[in-house]
Formats: C-alpha cells, structure tokens, sequence
C-alpha cells in the first residue's frame, strides 16, 4: 500500500488548519474559555451521535478487541487515549488565547516551533530515525524559526506552550493504534468535555445569543475540529510522528499569508525570509515522496479494530 494517502491526510489536516483564524477571529470580542466550552460540548455531541446512529459496527468490534487485551495493554491503551485528550485540550486553549489575545503571527510562530519539537521528541521517545537530509531540513527550520523569533520574544512563551502540547499530543497518539482512530477522538473529546464540565457554570459567561457565534461554532467543530483531527490521527496510522509534525509547518504559512493579506498585520523582510527558509525545509524534509512515486508503508502494528 502506498503512503500517499497517509501524506495527503496529514497535508488536507494542516491545510484546513491553516484558515482557522477566518472563523475565530470573528469571535475574539468572545472570552478564549468560553469558545473553548461550546467547542468541545458541541464537538462531542455531533461525534457521539454519529458513532451511535452510523457506526454501531465498529462500536462493537472495538469494545469485543478491547474486551480481549491484555491487561497491561488495556492500561497502555487507556492511558494514551485520555493523556492525548489532557495534550489536546490544552492545546486548543493557548491557541485559541493567543490568536485571538496576542496576534496571528504570535500562534503562527507556535506552529512553526512544533514541527521541531515533534521531530526532537519523537527521536528521543520513539526512537524514529530520520536521513542526514531531514536532519538538513530540520536545521533549516530551525535557522528560519530563530530569524522569525528576532525582536518578539514576548510572544516566545506563549509560542512554546502551544507548540509543547501539540508535540506530545502527535508523539504519544503515533503508539495509540489499537483502536478505531474516530472512536479515539470521540473518546478523547468526551474525557475533555467532562474535565470542562465542572468549571462551566463558574467561569463561562452569559449564553451566547448573536447567530454570529452558533455559525462560526458550526463551521469551527466541523471543518476546523472534526475533519482535520481525523485526518490528523489517519495520518499517523502509515507515516511516523516526525513526517506529520513537518507538515504543521503548511499551518503558519497560511497564517503568515492571511496575516499579510487579510488581516493586513506588518510584516518585515526579515519574516518573510524566515517563511522561505522553513517552505525550503518542507520541501527537503518531503524530498523521496515528492521525487518517488514507489513508497511503502513501513511496518506497524495493525488489526481489524483500527481499520477506519
């Protein structure tokens, strides 16, 4: 089986990523807590009736697979699943705070610093090896992600934080493949929304009342929660943590892109060398898929339940 349609999930996830803030920023007068509340309660809602009403099947070939683990594997598996809920709840919260508090190119930055986090922790923790080539690429973005940081290091911490989470969030769900990866992400949601739940009636605001917040809610669970986090965790089903992680970059480059052109931010020739510089790295980092038309996926653990 060819990887090619593992690429082109995690390229589609990142690139739909890339025009969230055409649906957040219509929200920023809205307080970070209170769009993170309806994302994940609305979220969670439309995916477990999806489960229930369409995927009764695979529900029940999942908890049978589940049933027949062993039980330290069971433990693994629950483990990975509701520590990636923790990393992804986290995650949508600081970004969220900081593109709509701080300043696009602020979460852009976050974005283009996880790719090396991803790369970093991943060779550590999973013992993913990469080519003297990608190790090229990495440098690069590396170069380019420092010459961005020039001069905004208030936004560096923020940058971190958003990256940190994101990092170990991809990293740890690449060895969470024994179950059914939409199943993983209904459940993951549902362990978020049961954290949020408590802390609801005490620090949301008034109920939301303009259309203006239930469309742009809509559009975001859907096209911007959903899909892309499926296609995110698909991806990492036939290609390594490192492989998804370079792809963030495709991300802050339509940030960056929107930020110039939409939102009309001040840009430096500076940062737009620094976004060349990390484009050049996409490119190295993908070089065999992009001059190769013969790649296989590399051997993993697969069974019937994680068949999507």
């Amino acid at each position: 089986m060819k990887l090619t349609k593992y690429y082109l999930a995690a390229f589609f996830a990142f690139f739909i990523w890339g025009f969230f803030s055409l649906a957040l920023k219509p929200l920023h007068h809205y307080p970070s807590l209170d769009i993170m509340f309806y994302r994940v309660f609305f979220s969670v809602v439309l995916m477990v009736l999806i489960n229930l009403v369409f995927r009764g099947k695979v529900l029940r070939k999942n908890w049978i697979h589940f049933s027949k683990m062993p039980q330290e594997q069971k433990r693994r598996t629950v483990v990975l699943t509701l520590g990636g809920a923790l990393f992804l709840a986290s995650n949508w919260f600081v970004f969220i705070f900081v593109m709509n508090h701080v300043s696009v190119k602020a979460a852009s930055l976050a974005y283009l610093i996880c790719p090396i986090l991803t790369t970093v922790i991943a060779f550590y923790m999973l013992k993913e090896t990469l080519s003297k080539g990608q190790w090229i690429a990495v440098m690069i973005s590396i170069l380019g992600c420092v010459l961005l940081s020039l001069n905004h290091f208030e936004d560096i911490f923020f940058s971190l934080v958003v990256a940190a989470t994101y990092a170990f969030y991809l990293v740890s769900q690449r060895k969470n493949c024994e179950l059914d990866k939409f199943l993983v992400l209904t459940i993951q949601l549902l362990f978020t929304a049961l954290i949020l739940l408590p802390f609801y009636p005490k620090y949301s605001g008034t109920i939301p009342t303009e259309p203006l917040f239930y469309g742009c809610l809509l559009i975001i669970v859907v096209f911007f929660t959903i899909i892309p986090l499926f296609l995110n965790l698909y991806a990492l089903k036939g290609i390594n943590s490192s492989t998804v992680g370079i792809m963030i970059y495709i991300n802050p480059i339509i940030n960056f892109l929107l930020a110039i052109f939409y939102y009309n931010e001040q840009v430096s020739v500076l940062q737009l060398c620094s976004y060349f510089l990390i484009l050049v790295s996409i490119v190295v980092f993908n070089a065999k898929l992009i001059f190769s038309k013969n790649q296989k996926v590399a051997p993993s653990r697969r069974n019937v339940a994680n068949k999507v």
